[in-house]
């Protein structure tokens, strides 16, 4: 239910779109420059905010033909006012955005949006283009291909599209451009120091920036840090390979507690003295006889750690001789990006491959001090409430939650709870089969590549079509999203965060009960979770949803370790299904504090070095300078 205040501020709206719906279209770029200048000569903004969404409002329905839904103003309202929006999957966000950058572009300082990917940044862009021209506003995109002059001319329009990382790159690179120039040393970043133009920051000054799917990358992926890094020399690298493979082919011989102990809140792995002998008693090649002990133990520990918590197709793929990492609330690659500390080089080394070289960190930045660094931070998702105390903790911005368009009628149906994982799989793929002779579309949610080709080899035994989406088949992903709601349509889906395409069925599956979505295990965040559920029973639709977990799921030995997960399954039969479900769901809260903690002791670490920083000299943002 929309509030009375909101009330009130969307009456003014509609007031103000009554009066511009009589302009034609030649006077809508000189009425937002008015308004433009209302606001930056500081006159009331939450006066001149609503003549700006009813510009917009105007704008859109000229353009692309659709009007704005009262939900979409009031989110645009509080957008533009600083704030994290929660607007459930399919309400809109794309367009609901076009009004606090729309507001914020107007102040000539810049206003980003930071995406899930390049391709969602280039589409929104595009999508949203029609309006911003109507009324005089210039639009760029940040591609990760781009050179230095393309991506200083996207920074220089009123509004541009872009990831994160991209963003936060960008600001690192301008950094360590601007203090190796002044040392006469900037040929590392591949740029003539005889032109002016490639030494200026490619950024401008940081001001507006709205992040779309808030919680994923203001939180999932805040747990590590931007990082630039630089080469190392070929002597150095040939070192480094020769410890990681050695180390790679040697971590089978360690067993947790007798030879390591291992942390499960760090998820870091300690030798003993145990472990230490057996390091020194292990024969080594020729090359390692001048590496010091206390360097093979780290380099030990590592591929421990490496062998047991890093799995291929969950975490990471392994394409055309490169480990790539899998984004674990979206499934995606993220492109770019790789472990720090010897992690990367030591999953290269347990593939077989040759682990390139650990490249010298030049700087880094965590998510939450880049953030900071912008005076209006905003934020939208579908799931954003269960994070509204660390929202307010970390970024001082607040959490609306806002109703939805239409009456939501999505039916949740009871948990299915299994005691092994075959009898699991036997049991969604008889779903499966039961909700595909009504017709009905499935989308079926995974948490692991290995585990979405898994249920893809049943379905094929069972003669059930179907298509997957994983890493290892993204260049269809709208494609196969598009589709996911037509008549019989079976889906397997990794993970299904930041999509950015709607799931939308026609009249027919409607009359059916829509789209029936499957969970086949919990994820370690609740906010997973809802976000694949969130795909069905949208803007008013019908659709339902079912939960599968059964004893055997890993969850457990995340949150309880390994010893109390097996009690709690040996004494399985004297349990009741409501119980098993309220022990998943613990464990899953469990893992959620644990990564909050993890979060604040970043955050902590990063304030430390700040502060050290700050004496020695060196900017605060950055918590590392070579």
């Amino acid at each position: 239910m929309i509030i009375a205040g909101d009330l009130t501020w969307l009456s003014a709206v509609h007031r103000y779109a009554d009066s511009y719906k009589q302009l034609p279209d030649r006077d809508l770029r000189p009425l937002c420059l008015e308004l433009g200048g209302e606001l930056r000569e500081h006159q009331d903004f939450k006066m001149t905010l609503p003549k700006v969404a009813a510009l917009v409002q105007t704008a859109s329905a000229r353009t692309l033909g659709i009007s704005h839904y009262d939900v979409q103003l009031v989110g645009g309202k509080h957008l533009a006012l600083g704030s994290i929006v929660e607007m459930r999957t399919g309400e809109g966000k794309t367009l609901t955005a076009v009004i606090p950058l729309v507001v914020h572009a107007l102040f000539r300082k810049g206003a980003l949006l930071a995406t899930a990917n390049d391709y969602l940044a280039r589409r929104d862009a595009e999508w949203n283009f029609p309006i911003c021209q109507l009324l005089g506003l210039s639009v760029g995109t940040i591609q990760t291909e781009m050179d230095r002059s393309a991506r200083r001319d996207a920074y220089t329009k009123d509004i541009t599209y872009g990831t994160m990382k991209e963003f936060g790159f960008d600001f690192l690179r301008d950094y360590l451009f601007k203090r190796e120039t002044k040392r006469g040393e900037a040929d590392w970043l591949g740029v003539s120091q005889n032109t002016q133009a490639d030494k200026a920051p490619v950024q401008r000054e940081p001001y507006f920036l709205l992040v779309d799917e808030a919680d994923s990358i203001l939180i999932d992926d805040a747990r590590t840090p931007l990082i630039l890094s630089g080469a190392t020399d070929a002597e150095a690298q040939q070192r480094q390979a020769n410890i990681f493979n050695w180390c790679a082919a040697a971590a089978s011989q360690f067993v947790e507690d007798e030879h390591y102990l291992y942390d499960k809140e760090k998820r870091k792995v300690e030798l003993t003295t145990e472990g230490t002998q057996l390091v020194r008693k292990i024969a080594k090649p020729p090359e390692l006889l001048g590496v010091g002990l206390l360097e093979l133990y780290d380099s030990i520990e590592r591929a421990v750690q490496v062998a047991r918590d890093y799995l291929r197709d969950r975490d990471y793929v392994v394409r055309e001789e490169e480990v790539m990492i899998v984004d674990e609330s979206t499934g995606r690659i993220s492109h770019g990006r790789r472990w720090s500390r010897g992690i990367h080089q030591a999953i290269e080394a347990k593939e077989g491959l040759k682990p390139t070289a650990e490249a010298k960190t030049q700087a880094k930045v965590t998510v939450q001090a880049f953030v900071n660094r912008f005076p209006v931070i905003a934020g939208m998702t579908g799931t954003a409430a269960s994070s509204a105390a660390e929202f307010r903790k970390v970024y001082r911005v607040r959490v609306h939650v806002l109703p939805t368009h239409r009456p939501i009628q999505q039916i949740s149906m009871p948990t299915i709870v299994t005691a092994t994982e075959t009898e699991k799989w036997e049991a969604i793929v008889r779903e499966i089969q039961q909700i595909n002779n009504l017709g009905r579309p499935i989308l079926v949610g995974t948490r692991s590549i290995a585990k979405s080709e898994q249920l893809s080899s049943l379905l094929q035994r069972e003669e059930i079509v179907h298509r997957v989406l994983n890493a290892n088949h993204i260049e269809r992903e709208a494609e196969i999203i598009a589709s996911a709601g037509q008549r019989g349509r079976v889906t397997v889906a990794t993970n299904m965060a930041g999509r950015g395409t709607d799931i939308q069925i026609d009249d027919e599956v409607r009359s059916l009960g829509g789209l029936h979505v499957i969970g086949t295990e919990l994820h370690e965040s609740v906010r997973v979770d809802r976000q694949l559920f969130g795909r069905c029973a949208r803007q008013g639709d019908p659709g339902s949803i079912r939960q599968f977990i059964c004893h055997e799921d890993n969850l457990l030995e995340g949150a309880f370790g390994m010893a109390k997960a097996t009690t709690y399954r040996k004494n399985y039969k004297n349990r009741s299904e409501e119980w098993w479900v309220k022990l998943f769901k613990s464990a899953q809260h469990k893992l959620e504090r644990r990564h909050f903690r993890a979060r604040k002791i970043l955050m902590y670490n990063e304030k430390q070095i700040n502060r050290n920083q700050r004496e020695m000299g060196f900017d605060p943002i950055l918590d590392h300078i070579e």
